[in-house]
């Protein structure tokens, strides 16, 4: 990060729509690049690696940075058009993640569940001999494999589609043919600032709904006893719905987060701060899914006190883990600057539109 504000260095030739088209066409040619790659992935792996691989991720990079785009300068394409396209990457990009997502989950659940119950040198974990930890584990085991399975099986039906194949169509028609308006015919600086502009204002105010009070000690035992609020008589249900209205702010952080970063990137510059709270919130949104997990598996019928003890364990656990995530967020926040002004200085003319390769996701 830069220190120095934005200066008048803007006045360029370039147009808004020059420097959009560039970063749409050399999107669309990744995205292009990666499809068949990704298909043909998805067709090859048995659907037990956590990490996807190189053809997948290059293509969820591109989708994620093609809809941030669209989202953020939506304002210079026409709009039927830049939502009908936000929609189809938006169901690409969730297809695509699901298989991994289940793989990670499996991966952190019974990672934990092994943690609780093992005997390291600096002592024994809380679950350690406990009875119900086999069947625990071989339950979330199933249900995970289950879960993995159809969403393997869901993935190669629809990247057979032809919604797919009108997607790359779309994609395709990309390069250098962008549906942009006269607007876009404008000064790179004065269309397309005051737009990111918006990104890292919508980002600040994300971050003033957040409950960081209550994250700001390392242990969060606080975000635990929330649900004591929750009467009783109300049940599980109440209880999910209400940990999922407390996790809803944090997950929409991480998309603003995403946001802003991308708005750098067509202005030029780079933030490894965002790059780290990216991470930060992305370790917050699967503690908090495998959490969900848990508590799911614990209320499986007819499965023993012992066991839905242990995946209780685990569930407090994951939300552990989630609070602990909530105070590396607070504990960086309000270290970074509020606005754009703040995060990168404007490149002269020559630099737009040549941000440099993206790092992560």
């Amino acid at each position: 990060m830069t220190d120095a504000p934005m200066t008048a260095q803007v006045a360029s030739t370039a147009t808004a729509g020059d420097i959009l088209s560039s970063h749409l066409t050399a999107q669309a040619g990744a995205f292009l690049r990666a499809l068949p790659l990704a298909v043909g992935e998805v067709g090859a792996r048995p659907g037990t690696v956590a990490v996807p691989s190189a053809g997948t991720a290059d293509l969820l990079r591109t989708v994620r940075r093609v809809g941030g785009l669209l989202h953020t300068f939506g304002a210079s394409f026409d709009p039927l058009w830049a939502q009908e396209s936000r929609t189809e990457l938006r169901w690409l990009l969730n297809l695509l993640a699901l298989e991994p997502g289940y793989v990670r989950r499996s991966a952190r659940l019974l990672g934990a569940l092994d943690s609780l119950t093992g005997s390291e040198a600096d002592g024994p974990g809380m679950l350690a001999g406990h009875a119900g930890a086999p069947k625990a584990r071989a339950l979330l085991d199933r249900q995970l494999t289950l879960a993995r399975t159809r969403a393997h099986s869901t993935v190669l039906q629809e990247l057979r589609s032809a919604r797919l194949h009108a997607l790359a169509d779309r994609m395709t028609l990309l390069v250098g043919d962008a549906p942009l308006l006269d607007s876009a015919g404008g000064s790179a600086g004065a269309v397309l600032l005051p737009q990111a502009a918006t990104a890292f204002t919508t980002l600040s105010a994300g971050a003033q709904q957040l409950p960081l009070h209550r994250a700001a000690r390392a242990y969060g035992g606080d975000g635990l006893r929330r649900l004591g609020a929750v009467p009783s008589a109300r049940g599980a249900v109440d209880a999910d719905a209400a940990l999922a209205a407390d996790d809803a702010p944090w997950h929409r952080m991480r998309i603003l987060v995403k946001r802003a970063r991308y708005a750098l990137e067509v202005c030029g510059g780079t933030a490894p701060e965002l790059d780290e709270l990216d991470g930060v919130l992305g370790r917050h949104q699967e503690a908090a899914d495998a959490a969900v997990t848990a508590a799911t598996a614990a209320r499986t019928p007819r499965i023993t006190p012992a066991t839905a003890y242990v995946l209780g364990v685990v569930h407090a656990d994951q939300r552990l883990e989630v609070e602990a995530a909530r105070y590396a967020f607070g504990r960086r926040w309000p270290e970074l600057p509020p606005g754009l002004d703040g995060w990168v200085e404007v490149p002269p003319a020559e630099g737009w539109g040549q941000a440099p390769a993206p790092r992560m996701a």
